[in-house]
């Protein structure tokens, strides 16, 4: 696929947040079952709010850039711009680490494991169904821009 083509990368036809949110939901429903709960209180609460607020700050501070260099943060749509600076300066996927960080904090502040443990397919499945074909489409699209990009830059964090 070409940047010229009207498609981005072909992605996951479930966006990204609603893969986190049905997995935060899988995980209020297996707490409703098993009624476990986060010791620590009050202290794993406010942990829970800072990991929230590094989530969001993170999720703002990518889309000003995707928004400063004219392109989409939507995966399945054309891109016009390896974006490389603010937050993608030390992660090559801020948004969907935020969703991870506000996933885990939103379990800290009510105070349930499970979300913790739904999390993770969720993010496997964010790796492999869209992280996978974001690079593939990346690599195609902007050649050795993106790979010396993707060489200095992790995934995660």
């Amino acid at each position: 696929m070409s940047a010229e083509s009207g498609r981005g990368a072909k992605v996951s036809p479930v966006p990204p947040p609603v893969i986190y949110v049905l997995a935060f939901a899988v995980g209020l429903a297996l707490h409703a079952i098993t009624d476990d709960r986060i010791g620590g209180r009050p202290a794993t609460a406010w942990l829970g709010v800072v990991f929230i607020a590094g989530g969001l700050a993170l999720a703002a501070g990518a889309v000003s850039m995707f928004l400063r260099a004219h392109t989409t943060v939507i995966p399945h749509r054309r891109v016009s711009a390896l974006v490389m600076s603010g937050p993608l300066r030390f992660s090559r996927n801020p948004m969907y680490t935020a969703f991870a960080l506000i996933t885990i904090g939103a379990a800290l502040v009510i105070g349930i494991w499970w979300p913790l443990v739904t999390l993770i397919p969720a993010v496997l499945v964010i790796r492999f169904s869209v992280i996978g074909p974001e690079e593939r489409y990346l690599a195609e699209t902007f050649g050795e821009d993106y790979a010396a990009y993707r060489a200095k830059v992790r995934r995660w964090l």
